[in-house]
């Protein structure tokens, strides 16, 4: 395509070394879509004929048929996607074939392109997360009752209701939805008309261009429209928060449903056996999405090192940008696919839940905070709590075991109603602060979060059918 200028040919090592059909080859629909709306600005701009109009996107429509149909294989010598879509147009159409890149260049071709394939990927990851969000949100609903130890520490700290413990990670996803908001709203501009970087001569109508492929509006500079890459940091940055919850969230699980804890038990569909010990039940999914996250951290500092000593306007270092995306799409795609099934079955343990309230020393926070409301000074209250339990673990005794006497003699403050209330129910339930964790605060959550999803939902619904 540039052999004007060059007096020998390509090297084959410099084909396979520059060639980026291994990344871009899944971007032909989008390049596609992208050269339609090209052709329409030309031909609204006297560039080209009704008839060259008509016969463009009649061959380009027939270029995507034989590409989605195996027919048609992309070749390396001509290095990338655009270039052998338009390849395979001149073949068709001949010199009008050749008229499908004026006014344009690679740099705000691709440009183009990647913003139209990831905004329909994010759209899909989108609908996934809305399908993610329900799971836990159906959870939250079913367990809200059931009573299990919370832990700080990695050590049991209070009750808590299991609805609670799952809109805690309701909340932090419904972040990273806001995050992936941001960016489906970051890339939803068209830089299609900045050619290679300074724009065109030619009377490009670059609103009717943004128009035509459904974005809110053109990019306003030519030289950031070609080099800028920050939509897909953007991207990057909601992947990697939203991965790590996932980590955490299946770092839990795998604790919590261990022989150890006992407190909820994961669904044999999703787990897998030993090949040498026939008891084992390995939570091997959810190792798989704590160990996937690493690479999607990693293609995030991938790019921001890439982006962070390149000038402007574009650089061929630009081209890796997709081989990260790809594999970040895919490990997004694949979780989003797996987990939300897998927490539908979660259920509780609950005779392995009941265990850790066996010796009642996770309701010494009550205590205290009942000898508060006796006129005890907090820290006064917290030493008494924690004297009685170095008596209880010295003499072999637990709270639950204590008679009132018994009480009574660590702690003359202690009365009937204290021991009344020495439940982890209870505890539970006299937690009703904003946002804590009695029965009634955790029904507020679930139907805050029902309106999450609604906003979810008309989110989606206010973004265009996908372009033609």
């Amino acid at each position: 395509m540039w052999k004007g200028r060059f007096s020998e040919d390509t090297a084959d090592v410099v084909l396979k070394f520059t060639q980026s059909l291994d990344m871009d080859w899944h971007l032909a629909e989008a390049d596609i879509k992208g050269s339609k709306a090209h052709v329409k600005t030309l031909a609204s701009a006297g560039l080209i004929t009704q008839e060259e109009e008509k016969a463009l996107l009649t061959g380009l429509d027939q270029v995507l048929d034989e590409i989605k149909s195996g027919k048609l294989e992309p070749l390396i010598k001509l290095e990338d996607v655009h270039m052998n879509i338009e390849a395979r147009l001149t073949e068709i159409l001949g010199d009008i074939g050749r008229k499908l890149h004026t006014a344009r260049s690679r740099n705000d071709q691709i440009a183009t392109t990647l913003r139209l394939f990831l905004r329909e990927q994010l759209l899909e990851i989108a609908s996934k997360v809305e399908t993610f969000l329900e799971s836990i949100l159906d959870r939250a609903e079913n367990h809200m009752n059931f009573v299990v130890p919370g832990y700080t520490h990695l050590r049991r700290a209070q009750p808590i209701s299991m609805g609670h413990y799952w809109m805690s990670h309701f909340w932090a996803f419904a972040r990273d939805f806001s995050r992936l908001k941001a960016a489906l709203e970051a890339l939803n501009e068209c830089p299609l008309g900045s050619a290679a970087l300074a724009g065109s001569t030619f009377p490009l109508d670059r609103h009717l261009s943004a128009k035509l492929l459904r974005f809110f509006k053109p990019t306003e500079n030519s030289i950031d429209s070609v080099a800028n890459r920050d939509y897909i940091a953007d991207f990057y940055h909601f992947a990697s928060l939203f991965l790590v919850h996932c980590s955490r969230l299946a770092e839990d699980l795998i604790i919590y449903s261990s022989d150890e804890f006992g407190i909820v038990q994961l669904p044999d569909a999703f787990c897998t056996g030993s090949s040498i010990m026939p008891q084992k039940k390995n939570p091997d999914v959810l190792e798989l999405v704590r160990g996937k996250v690493g690479q999607v951290l990693g293609s995030y500092m991938d790019l921001l090192i890439m982006l962070k000593g390149l000038p402007l306007a574009y650089n061929r270092d630009l081209q890796e940008d997709k081989r990260s995306l790809m594999n970040v799409l895919q490990t997004l795609h694949g979780i989003l696919d797996v987990l939300p099934p897998l927490i539908l079955k979660v259920e509780i343990d609950v005779d392995g839940a009941s265990k850790a309230f066996e010796d009642g020393f996770i309701l010494a926070t009550d205590v205290a905070d009942y000898l508060v409301l006796k006129g005890v000074p907090f820290r006064k209250a917290h030493w008494l709590v924690g004297n009685a339990i170095k008596w209880c673990l010295n003499e072999g005794k637990n709270f639950l075991d204590l008679s009132l006497e018994e009480w009574r003699s660590l702690i003359p403050q202690f009365d009937e109603e204290i021991l009344e209330n020495l439940n982890p129910r209870s505890s539970v339930e006299r937690r009703k602060t904003y946002g804590g964790t009695a029965f009634s605060e955790v029904m507020r959550q679930l139907s805050e979060g029902k309106k999450i999803i609604e906003e979810v939902e008309k989110f989606l619904s206010l973004w265009p059918e996908d372009v033609d």
